[in-house]
Parts: C-alpha cells; structure tokens; sequence
C-alpha cells in the first residue's frame, strides 16, 4: 500500500501543519482525533507490513480499500489505537501480540528493568468466585522487599486495606506502596493471619540468573540452574553460571524455567549451545514467517530463516559448553516461548526431559515496530512513544516440529505445593527433588510426590503478567524489510 507511506510523508505530524490542510488529502469531517489518526495510521502500516497472521485479517489485504478516504474512514472509526490493535488487527489465533504506548517502559522490560516491590507472585482465583489470593514465589535481589518479613511461600489474600478480586488486582499491586496482608492455609482454608507488610516500589534491574548450585546425590554431581528471563544484558552472567558447572564436572543439569515467561531468541539459542556444545553451526531453529516475508527471505537471505547452535556470544565472547547428553528441565505453565523454543529445539539433539505441569503452548516471535519510516528506532515520530510487537514468525526445530499450541506435556508430572513450596535450590524442594529422583531412576519416589491440592483454586495471574514483556519471545533488531518492493 504505497499510499499509506505517502500519507505518512506528508503529514509526518497531523499535530502541526498537516492538521491544517487535511481537506487536500481526505473529506472534511472524516479526521476527528488526528492524534489518533497519526497512531493508527502507523500501527495499520506496520502490522501490513509484516504481520505473521497478515492473511487472516482481510483489511490487511493489499487491495482492501478502495483509495484513501476509505482508508482513513476505517481508521476513525476505531475508539483508540489499542481498540484498532487488538479487535480489528489481531487474529483470533493470536495470543501475544502486543501495543504500548510507552515504548520506554518496553524497552526497559527487555533489559530486566522493572518497577516493583521485588514480591514476585502467582495469584489464584478461588474456585466459582471474583476473589483472589497470592503466594510468593521468591524475593527479587537488591530490592526493597529483600531482608523483609515476607518470604518464599508466604500467602496474601489483601493488598493496602482491599481484598484481591479479578477487577482490581492490578491496580493494587501496581501502587507505588504495597502493604501485602498475610495468609494462610487452615482446614483447607485460606485466612488471614493479621500480619502486615508494606514495601515501596522502587526501578530494580533483575538479574535473571537467580541461582547456581552443584548438588552431590548417589555420586552424582548435578547441576541445578534457576533461570528467569532471557535477558541478553545479562548473558556473561549465563556464561558464568557454565563457567562454574564445567569447573565441577557436573554429570546432569537441572535447568529450573518454572517461572521464566521467556524472552530474546538470542539467548535462548546460547544457553542452548551451552548445554550441548557439540552442534555449533547446526540447526537449532528454523523461522517460518508470513508468505510474502519467507519468499523475500529465500530470495535476498536464505540464512535468515534459521537460528544456529553457536559457541559464542553476541560480541565475540566464547561460550563454556557441557557436552551434555541430556537435560531436566523444571517447567509449569508460566514456562513460555523462549523457554520453550530450548526445550523443543535441543530435543532433536538430546534427551530433555520435562518435570513439572504443561508449560504455556507459544511458538512464534515478535519484533519491536515504531513510528517511524522503516520502523526503526531512529528518528521514531516525537509526538507519542506508541510501539507496536506484532508475531511475525512462528519457530520449529530441526525436525520441523512445532511447540504445541496447549503447551509442551510433563514427563514427570508435578505442581508445586501452596502449603510446601520448599526452598529453591535444595534438594528437598519437591519440584527439583522430583528431577533429581528421574536423573536417579528413582520412579517410586516420583510417583510418591503426586499430591492433591489442598483446596479448589485456579491460576490466575502472575507478576510478570503487569509487565509489557509478559510471555513474548522476540528478536534482538527489525530484519531487512520489504518496504520498496
């Protein structure tokens, strides 16, 4: 649609003069917010451009509109640019495709900066009801929760005075002060306990790489990794955590993703180059993007269609690898999309193993799109910081296999327990003793771990469900497009 680029260079501001003469290009009456006009016209543009489910979204077909006052009809009518995103541009297959309008806050989640309390929590919903109750996960280091009364498995049913429901957990938990009222489990019951705790938020840059240890069980070195977020900033510090395993010898890896949403496409493929080693130049993932962008790709960079095993990172820095054979990986359902493109591509190579419950069920990629006339950073429209992260491609491994979309099933399945969550990185901890007692071949301890909750509840949410980068796998920078062809 050549026409939507012209719009976009003669009325690079629909703030300033171009509102003046929008009679030249449309009828009058038709731009009523021309804000949003200039917002819309920018995410109708980019989701054309390179959207992955662009085939499914009949007003995304390149004849769709008549000429241009057709074209910017459709655009006022829709109420914001986030109504035109998502229910007039997002297929109904689409889980993760995202719109921001503080690109800011976005790039800040890619880099593990985040304001928070440092309470990381999953929330449950009581069964057949609005309310909702928390449990804390872990602390976030160097935040202003840590050495704080409130700890790994502790329980919380009201937040600054309020209960938790469906409607205003978000709000709550987002206040610049969070006083968590604490609970617990009686009778099968959650009550309150009368406890307070109030912690301020505060900008916390997160390191994802949480805890490294080596465990020595039946003669065993393993390797135990809890790993939150692929965080490219923090990728020497992944390197390090293989630094030291190789340092120990270690025979096995517990790699613990049971909370990691994902993250870079980059980092996932290093630490998978670092688990294995022996693949370097091999495939650990093929792209399959729209029509249009996977002929364009054959056509100008076939290489681009493929993610490779590795043995350096970004900059030039060498990997340490563990020539492992096999891999345990700790997984629920917050595991997603980067998480599980490790998972499905090293099974092509070696035995992984997955203990936990069913992780999320995504596979495809997304890209950061901003204002901008290649939709690039540089020289981004200065009237709003809209950003766009449509998917633009979905991943399979080597043998063309697909993360399916109701997630990757458990081998050895297990949930961790709201009254017995353990501490993590010991060895009695359920979920990671259940994955040594599978590297041990201890069966009848596994199936002896299978408990029943303690009351109906269901997932909810999460903390990271508040943050732009919540379940998104994406790559590192915005390929070649094909704007002039």
């Amino acid at each position: 649609m050549k026409r939507l680029l012209l719009f976009t260079l003669l009325c690079g501001s629909l703030m300033t003069s171009c509102s003046e003469d929008m009679d030249d290009v449309v009828d009058d009456g038709v731009l009523d917010d021309p804000e949003n006009v200039e917002i819309e016209d920018f995410i109708y543009r980019g989701m054309d451009e390179i959207y992955l489910y662009k085939p499914d979204i009949p007003e995304l077909a390149d004849d769709y509109f008549a000429n241009d006052d057709e074209y910017y009809e459709y655009l006022v009518a829709w109420d914001s640019p986030a109504d035109l995103f998502y229910s007039g541009l997002v297929a109904s297959q689409d889980r993760f495709s995202y719109i921001t309008d503080d690109y800011i806050e976005l790039e800040n989640s890619f880099s593990g900066i985040s304001q928070t309390t440092g309470v990381d929590y999953r929330l449950y919903r009581f069964s057949n009801s609005n309310d909702v109750f928390g449990v804390v996960r872990y602390i976030v280091p160097g935040s202003n929760a840590e050495g704080t009364a409130i700890e790994r498995g502790d329980l919380f049913t009201e937040v600054n005075g309020e209960s938790l429901t469906v409607s205003n957990y978000a709000s709550l938990l987002s206040s610049p002060s969070v006083t968590f009222t604490l609970a617990e489990i009686n009778d099968n019951m959650v009550s309150n306990t009368g406890e307070e705790v109030t912690i301020a938020t505060s900008e916390v840059t997160e390191n994802p790489v949480l805890i490294q240890e080596v465990l020595e069980v039946e003669g065993l070195k393993i390797g135990y990794l809890m790993y939150n977020s692929f965080v490219a900033d923090f990728d020497q510090q992944l390197n390090n955590a293989f630094a030291y395993f190789d340092s120990e010898n270690i025979d096995h890896l517990v790699l613990d993703l049971r909370y990691n949403g994902g993250g870079r496409v980059s980092s996932a493929t290093a630490l998978a180059s670092m688990i294995t080693g022996s693949y370097t130049g091999e495939i650990f993932a093929k792209q399959q993007w729209n029509e249009d962008y996977q002929n364009y790709f054959l056509a100008t960079d076939p290489d681009r269609l493929f993610n490779y095993f590795t043995d350096e990172l970004q900059g030039g820095t060498a990997l340490n690898q563990l020539n492992l054979t096999d891999l345990y990986v700790i997984g629920t359902s917050s595991t997603a999309s980067a998480s599980e493109l490790v998972i499905n591509g090293l099974k092509p190579y070696i035995d992984v193993y997955l203990i936990g419950n069913t992780t999320t069920g995504k596979s495809q990629a997304s890209v950061t799109l901003y204002d901008s006339s290649n939709f690039g950073r540089t020289n981004a429209n200065p009237n709003h910081t809209y950003a766009i992260q449509p998917l633009v491609y979905e991943s399979v491994n080597a043998d063309d296999i697909v993360v399916p979309y109701d997630g990757i099933d458990p081998d050895v399945e297990i949930e961790e327990s709201l009254s017995n969550l353990g501490v993590l990185g010991d060895a009695s901890e359920p979920m990671l003793a259940a994955a040594i007692n599978a590297i041990t071949g201890n069966t009848a301890a596994v199936q002896a771990m299978t408990r029943q909750r303690e009351f109906n509840y269901q997932e909810f949410e999460e903390r990271a469900s508040l943050q732009p980068n919540y379940k998104r796998m994406y790559i590192d920078e915005l390929p070649s497009l094909r704007l002039d062809q």
